[in-house]
């Protein structure tokens, strides 16, 4: 069976799965669409509905890809395929100032723009760090692009402060950036409509596998990450540095935990494009 997966740039199990034949055993030949990847961490002020990441989508390619648990939501209730709610995962934000910048803490962000993708996992993550310190009027996000885009801004000191993910968090600590804040977030998987479970069970199976291997032995996979990061990003270094990344929780994600997602949507303004809002409208539901 074929499938085409978008390599999410957070973490490793891709790549893992690929590596040790775990697609194989399932009976699958994934395509990895690494440009799709490069193109989401590496593009600039994109608008929604024409991100990299939205493109398959909307092209109605039959692929897998992942985003933040509010992305996912929102991209599958606009119309861009469907979320997968029986398995989620964890991955890392942080906030960092740019070289330079006299910033310390979150406080001191009153009115700063806080460069971000729009709609994406750092846009969400932002503005849940920014409104438990600061009054809403008060917060400020820029549209800056992709992850890769954010740490070049950063470092070019075309922003003061960017929301970053991995695997641009440990190359910011090794330019000695200041982080602000930290955190951590849920993803989804989201998938075209179009794929069911003959196909998405065996693929959650090569990755559930990938992630006991990641947990169990991570120094034999961190040399992976090269191939997460951007072309622009390439450069010598230290693998051992950058850990885990993302890693998958293999329980349902609460109905509950949708709602929150949504209402925190709502209350930002981030669900105008959404047509459909209830939670079995947007699943595609998955034996893992």
């Amino acid at each position: 069976m074929r499938v085409q997966v978008v390599p999410h740039f957070m973490r490793l199990h891709e790549w893992i799965a690929l590596e040790e034949g775990f697609y194989e055993a399932e009976g699958l030949q994934p395509e990895l669409l690494t440009d799709v990847m490069h193109a989401v961490s590496s593009h600039r002020e994109s608008p929604y509905l024409h991100r990299p990441q939205d493109r398959p989508f909307l092209e109605a390619r039959e692929v897998a890809n992942s985003a933040c648990e509010w992305g996912s939501i929102c991209n599958a209730g606009a119309g861009m395929g469907r979320f997968v709610p029986d398995l989620y995962g964890v991955a890392r934000h942080a906030l960092f100032a740019a070289p330079g910048s006299r910033l310390e803490r979150v406080s001191d962000l009153d009115q700063v723009p806080v460069g971000v993708g729009l709609m994406a996992g750092s846009h969400f993550t932002a503005l849940r760090t920014l409104e438990a310190v600061l009054p809403r009027d008060r917060i400020r996000v820029v549209n800056v692009g992709g992850p890769g885009r954010r740490l070049q801004a950063l470092l070019a000191g075309e922003v003061e402060v960017a929301n970053l993910l991995d695997p641009e968090i440990p190359i910011a600590e090794a330019h000695g950036l200041r982080k602000l804040a930290a955190g951590e977030f849920r993803t989804l998987f989201w998938v075209a409509a179009s794929l069911g479970p003959a196909v998405l069970g065996p693929y959650f199976r090569a990755l559930r596998r990938a992630d006991h291997a990641l947990r169990a032995t991570p120094e034999r996979y961190l040399h992976l990450w090269e191939r997460n990061l951007p072309p622009d990003l390439a450069g010598d270094h230290d693998w051992s540095r950058f850990g885990r990344g993302e890693l998958l929780v293999f329980e349902p994600y609460p109905e509950e935990a949708y709602r929150e997602a949504l209402d925190f949507a709502h209350r930002w303004g981030l669900d105008a494009e959404m047509r459909e809002h209830r939670f079995e409208a947007l699943a595609s539901h998955v034996t893992v």
